[in-house]
């Protein structure tokens, strides 16, 4: 979907001029003839689907100082690039105070014009993605930060709103990849507990031998190697929230450790005469049918009811379509800024060959593939080329030299080269974890290696486990 600009200008001619060089780089147009106008159409409800403001300063009936002030009152991270033939440092100067993102003198040449229109737009994705992030890490993330555009997600997402102001326990069940935990940060980030720790934990990413000191901690000399005192995610998260990821992997002997952690709200650290008490909020998740891990004896019963007390189910994507533009544009923005890629957006024919795949990867698998074509693509849209491997899965006609034509793992690069066996690994352990839906215990067995082998690859290749 390409990004819109909106004109503000009370000159029919500098409109027309602006609007003939913003449209043929493929940006959509709206069109104010006046600062009242500029304000009007910013309180409709189409001031939602602006990316950028070309805002005229001097204007007969409200100028643009004012219109800048006004518009980022209603929008302050809409970033807006201001033109006019007062040069002078002061008005510069006064103009940026005033939050605009660029100052442009008047008669603007075209090539100076669209270099700001890619580098604001650019800078207002970056700093989107640093306040994302930064209330991801603070524990403030809202519900508003999570995109999505189908109906079974929004349910999905409408109750865990409902159980963000409670502190009853919640089991986010789904396949992986899906976004459990983005939707448990949530979750926290809109209680009581926001800005509070939030400590996740994939339990089938532990060692066996360590998940005990892991969770609960342990006392300095409790065991051989341990040379200091290790409080424990529990005690980490002590007065925020404990996310549990892949709960069904958890040995049964840690299961009953975990139910009376829960029941008692303490811990006992390993080797300590005492417990701690500690107060969290859990949040667990799972990727497996819990109720017949329990019905086959694996899964202690007890510790199911007390987890699975609101359970919120997250759909696969490929039961929620409606999610897939809007992810991709989301993906294709912020991976374009961070790469420096001019890509702005799908084809249509793209668009139609995403939605059309089954994604057993999830949002994860989406998020890879659209990384990839960045990264392949010279042009600013994303097309079908810049999708081999899906498109042969898919029998769909498309270029796939970039793939070596060999319908499996890509044997040549982008350039026809032959790529690295470290490459092709890492895509293999990508391939299988996807395949698997994230069991890593199964991923490891179908590669024919260890799990400790496994995570370590999965580390040195900086591939993002299953959950």
């Amino acid at each position: 979907m390409a990004q819109t600009v909106l004109i503000v200008d009370d000159d029919p001619t500098q409109r027309r001029l602006l609007e003939a060089v913003v449209s043929r780089h493929g940006y959509e147009i709206e069109i104010a003839t006046g600062g009242k106008d500029a304000i009007a159409f910013m309180q409709s409800d189409k001031s939602n689907d602006v990316d950028l403001m070309l805002l005229d300063l001097v204007m007969p009936d409200l100028d643009g100082f004012e219109v800048l002030q006004q518009v980022k009152s209603r929008r302050p991270d809409l970033p807006a690039i201001v033109l006019t033939a007062q040069s002078g440092i002061e008005v510069i100067v006064k103009v940026m105070q005033a939050g605009a993102a660029d100052f442009i003198p008047k008669p603007a040449s075209p090539e100076r014009l669209l270099v700001s229109i890619e580098n604001a737009l650019k800078m207002n994705v970056l700093s989107g993605q640093v306040s994302r992030l930064s209330r991801q890490v603070d524990g403030r993330m809202q519900f508003d930060d999570l995109i999505t555009g189908s109906s079974v997600m929004a349910s999905a997402l409408d109750l865990a709103r409902r159980a963000a102001s409670s502190k009853i326990p919640i089991l986010i069940e789904g396949e992986s990849g899906v976004g459990k935990e983005m939707v448990a940060r949530a979750v926290q980030g809109s209680s009581e507990r926001a800005g509070k720790p939030f400590v996740a934990v994939n339990c089938g990413a532990i060692p066996e031998n360590l998940v005990e000191s892991m969770l609960f901690g342990h006392e300095k000399g409790a065991f051989t190697g341990a040379s200091e005192r290790h409080a424990g995610k529990f005690q980490e998260a002590d007065g925020g929230t404990l996310f549990l990821d892949e709960i069904g992997e958890l040995r049964q002997d840690m299961q009953v450790k975990l139910l009376r952690a829960l029941q008692e709200s303490e811990v006992d650290p390993v080797g300590s005469s005492k417990p701690v008490k500690v107060d969290i909020r859990l949040i667990s998740a799972t990727n497996r049918d819990l109720q017949q891990q329990v019905n086959d004896g694996r899964f202690r019963e007890d510790l199911f009811y007390r987890l699975n007390v609101f359970p919120i189910h997250i759909p696969p994507l490929r039961e929620r379509l409606g999610d897939v533009q809007p992810l991709s544009e989301h993906f294709i923005t912020k991976l374009a800024a961070t790469e420096g890629k001019a890509v702005r957006g799908l084809s249509d024919e793209a668009l139609e060959l995403l939605m059309g795949f089954d994604w057993p990867g999830n949002v994860r698998q989406l998020e890879n593939a659209i990384f990839r074509a960045v990264v392949l693509c010279d042009g600013d849209e994303l097309t079908l080329t810049d999708f081999p491997q899906i498109a042969q899965s898919m029998g769909v006609a498309a270029s796939v030299s970039a793939s070596g034509g060999n319908g499996g793992l890509p044997a040549l690069d982008a350039s026809g080269e032959m790529r690295t066996l470290d490459a092709m690994e890492a895509d293999m352990i990508r391939m299988a974890i996807e395949k698997y839906q994230g069991q890593m215990t199964e991923v490891a067995r179908r590669l024919g290696i260890g799990r400790s082998t496994l995570y370590r690859k999965v580390s040195e290749f900086g591939i993002e486990a299953g959950r």
